[in-house]
């Protein structure tokens, strides 16, 4: 990291009380600064050579109403003032709290050194049995807030407290509310990087965009499936599994991305089959697709090495070619209804998708109420780089997830929607799908793209 980079805020142990500092010491100046100003005539006409706090009589100088009504009026002032504060400079109180929390985590932890030092006494020449603690070293650790995300960098210097500050991840998602989205080491120091507010992230269906390899699913979360591909969905009924699978169709219907549909169900997905092709429910016809998904991919991977501007290393997107996109709703519910014969030979398959598919562009999308390991086997589960698990789930489910050596706090709240992701970073995050107005017609919006693209040829048959 450069020199001249701006870390942030140094969090110090004075900072313990840096709300109270900080609300007490603005309001006291505010009153005292309207309690001059309203009495400002009075002051100027003030003989201060001959004022005093006692009168002639020996009685004290008392208030008058007027002085009343300035005091009235410099409390509103401040009152007022502080609600103004709290309502339209939030983010301002909220890094207070912040860096306030950070500040009592050290102390509370005692991740610092301290000395103790003999307290004066009045009289020189007498000890004071009063002694007092005097930090000698406190960690240095930065605080700052860019663009929702915060970003905390605590300095490494191989102490013994070295252990303490690399395993910050739950102390700081749990104190501050918040969710990491990255955690960097440096030369002499670790950097931590949260989402702060997750659900002012969540975006409208009309702000889901697929370009360049990526498909943006929150103001700060972008599934990069060139680079990171194949997608994993779990969640209960109820959780809003299926609108979150229709919104990625809807976006990616708005680019030349060739989309292939499963709905073993026949439930909601199969209902696209009126209005767009390549969409199949019969166990045949899925059978049949995911070989012919395979045969395509093998074929672009043959066809890739012979065009004139293959080079080694560039995937299909160098070569302008379209992505494709095999969407699999209720998959452990198709894997059932299989024969074992069938089983392993549709597993073989998907196997070879998620291992080869990236660089002919050939992308998985799996959905599932949970990913059990019978039908994930030989570590295929482990090549789904984007994982989401939506609603309700038990600490079983989300170690199938995750991983079970996962040491992610999972919390619960009753937000459709909503659930915990990983984008291909090994990092947990907390996960809202994008919003869908209640009068929003998936059908009707699909079927008017799926009409428009008709007109466009596709690239080969052998593709298909």
């Amino acid at each position: 990291m450069s020199i001249l980079k701006y870390k942030g805020k140094r969090i110090r142990a004075s900072d313990k009380s840096l709300v109270y500092r900080f609300c007490g010491g603005s309001l006291l100046f505010l009153f005292v600064a309207v309690i001059l100003l309203l009495n400002l005539g009075q002051i100027m006409r003030t003989d201060w050579d001959t004022f005093s706090l006692i009168r002639n009589d020996g009685l004290a100088l008392s208030l008058s109403p007027y002085n009343f009504i300035t005091i009235i009026i410099a409390t509103g002032i401040c009152i007022l003032v502080a609600f103004l504060y709290y309502r339209f400079c939030f983010d301002r109180y909220k890094q207070l709290i912040h860096r306030q929390k950070l500040a009592r985590m050290v102390l509370e932890n005692g991740w610092y050194e301290a000395v103790t030092i003999q307290g004066n006494s009045f009289f020189t020449d007498l000890q004071s049995g009063k002694s007092k603690e005097k930090i000698s070293y406190f960690p240095r650790m930065y605080y700052r807030m860019e663009k929702g995300l915060l970003h905390i960098q605590c300095e490494i210097t191989l102490g013994k407290y070295q252990d303490q500050l690399l395993q910050l991840e739950d102390k700081l998602e749990s104190g501050l509310y918040c969710e990491l989205t990255d955690k960097l080491l440096y030369d002499g120091y670790v950097e931590y990087t949260l989402l702060y507010d997750m659900i002012a992230n969540r975006i409208s269906i009309e702000e889901v965009q697929a370009e360049n390899g990526g498909l943006r699913l929150m103001k700060n979360l972008v599934w990069e499936y060139d680079a990171l591909p194949h997608a994993l969905i779990c969640g209960g009924t109820g959780g809003g599994k299926t609108y979150f699978i229709l919104t990625i169709i809807e976006a990616l219907l708005r680019t030349n991305t060739v989309l292939y549909i499963l709905d073993p169900k026949n439930a909601d997905l199969a209902d696209l089959g009126t209005v767009m092709d390549k969409v199949y429910y019969k166990k045949e016809d899925m059978i049949d697709c995911v070989n012919g998904f395979y045969d395509g991919m093998v074929a672009r991977s043959e066809a890739m090495k012979l065009m004139p501007n293959y080079k080694t290393g560039q995937n299909y997107a160098y070569l302008g070619l379209a992505p494709h996109f095999l969407i699999f709703d209720e998959y452990v519910a198709f894997m059932e209804c299989l024969t074992t014969k069938e089983s392993v030979a549709i597993l073989s398959q998907l196997k070879k998708i998620v291992m080869l598919g990236r660089q002919a562009g050939y992308f998985l999308i799996l959905a599932c109420q949970r990913p059990d390991a019978k039908y994930f086997s030989d570590g295929i589960r482990d090549n789904f780089n984007f994982r989401v698990a939506l609603g309700r789930m038990s600490e079983l489910g989300y170690g199938m997830m995750f991983g079970s050596d996962t040491q992610k706090k999972f919390f619960q709240k009753r937000i459709k929607g909503r659930g915990y992701c990983d984008v291909g970073t090994s990092v947990i995050s907390e996960f809202y799908t994008p919003l869908v107005p209640k009068e929003h017609d998936f059908l009707q919006t699909i079927g008017t793209l799926a009409n428009v693209r008709k007109a466009v040829p596709e690239e080969q048959p052998m593709e298909d």
